[in-house]
């Protein structure tokens, strides 16, 4: 990217509990309603839309494209669309993707964002199934239908649900956030404390309605005529007595992780628009911050698959000509309470340092204060595509709110990558 990119406006639904309050809404349903309202609030008019790019990690069977479906249910047929996966980051990449076409003059104005549900997973069936109920639907007559149904068994009707196990290793993302609780020494106080932490922020950031202008509420089936218009998942009565009580998830012998400690499965959507920072000057509006630099780390799976933004914060502050002390805000995704701990440990590390990163100092120590002020995934919730935008709106207006200029976010995701961008206000 070589052009300034800004922001000019972003929304989000609320973020619910998976299997509650936004069951019945799809993946395409919740990035169409944000999209409908962020085209409403953003000074910017449907008709300078050149391209919209949706995040998606488990797709809408019925709407593989979301990125085009929503364009064309808005009525904006000529509108091109796309949807990107990169596991946590697909709502980070659609942001990037999107920046990448304004910078390369491709297109002015982009609408970038997530969704995801996590109600409604898709599910599948064995090829054995499929195949015999495809050669079912061929054959004539009762013998032909018989032989073609000939090996079917019972178990093969039970559905299947995406795996959560990582391919190249065989083990779930919390299994991965165990080891590395165990690898680096974060107890399991250390991290109910953090996640404590989390929700108490965000409960008080609610309270105070920091994190309330940008959601959209969303009207629900079957008759649409209630809506759903807060966070679910914020605790305000969190304590570390009620985290205690909690029981090991993903190593129920010797584990540290529980369902309190670690982010929950979750529905949401969010949309950001993009344009070119000139041509927003030339309309007369004034952007809520620019992409200043962004970046994208892979590493191996083992031993700690979580570990990304160790990795790439450096390399974006080195990109940008930063230190760790010149910015004004950070925001780490918190897939799990340990992770983050982990993170914020390596980067302290002058060993990781020397031995990972090829640098002869740490990154540097976080300065707490300005670490997910306003809470994070932990009380909020992780709807896998949608976390990112969520990140981007919070990390701008509270720059906003407190007159800073510089804030830094991070997103560790499966597959043993990350991301960090760093968000310029002006």
């Amino acid at each position: 990217m070589t052009g300034k990119v800004a922001i000019v406006a972003g929304v989000r639904t609320p973020f619910a509990k998976a299997f509650t309050d936004l069951a019945s809404l799809s993946a395409f349903d919740l990035a169409l309603t944000a999209t409908k309202e962020l085209l409403q609030r953003s000074p910017v008019p449907h008709s300078a839309v050149d391209e919209v790019i949706f995040g998606a990690v488990l797709p809408t069977m019925d709407r593989l494209n979301i990125g085009r479906e929503v364009p064309l249910a808005l009525g904006m047929d000529s509108v091109p669309g796309s949807t990107v996966a990169q596991q946590c980051a697909s709502g980070i990449q659609s942001v990037t993707s999107g920046a990448d076409r304004i910078g390369a003059g491709q297109a002015k104005v982009v609408v970038a964002g997530g969704a995801e549900s996590m109600s409604n997973t898709p599910v599948t069936y064995p090829r054995r199934l499929i195949h015999a109920l495809q050669r079912l639907g061929k054959s004539r007559g009762v013998t032909r239908k018989l032989k073609a149904a000939r090996g079917i068994s019972v178990a093969d009707f039970v559905p299947r649900t995406p795996a959560i196990e990582e391919p190249s290793t065989g083990l779930s993302m919390g299994q991965h956030a165990e080891k590395m609780a165990q690898i680096n020494g974060i107890d399991r106080l250390s991290q109910d404390t953090y996640t404590v932490d989390s929700h108490l922020k965000a409960a008080t950031a609610r309270h105070e309605g920091r994190v309330d202008g940008d959601l959209v509420p969303v009207a629900t089936p079957p008759r649409y005529d209630s809506f759903f218009a807060q966070d679910n998942l914020i605790r305000a009565d969190a304590t570390l007595e009620n985290l205690a009580a909690l029981r090991p998830v993903f190593d129920r012998r010797h584990g540290t992780l529980t369902a309190g400690n670690s982010s929950a499965l979750t529905d949401g959507a969010s949309a950001l628009m993009l344009m070119d920072e000139a041509l927003a000057g030339d309309m007369g509006i004034e952007p809520w911050g620019t992409i200043l630099a962004y970046d994208y780390v892979a590493l191996p799976p083992h031993p700690q698959l979580l570990l990304g933004p160790a990795y790439t914060v450096p390399r974006i502050l080195d990109r940008a000509g930063l230190a760790l002390a010149d910015i004004d805000l950070i925001e780490i995704h918190e897939a799990f309470a340990a992770q983050v701990l982990s993170v914020l440990q390596k980067l302290q590390s002058d060993s990781f340092a020397r031995e990972e990163l090829g640098r002869s100092k740490a990154v540097g120590e976080i300065d707490r204060d300005k670490l997910n002020v306003n809470g994070g995934s932990l009380a909020f919730g992780h709807p896998f595509a949608a976390t990112g935008g969520r990140i981007i709106i919070n990390l701008l207006q509270e720059l906003r709110r407190r007159d800073k200029e510089l804030g830094l976010l991070t997103i560790c995701t499966a597959n043993a990558m990350g991301v960090s961008m760093i968000l310029q206000r002006r």
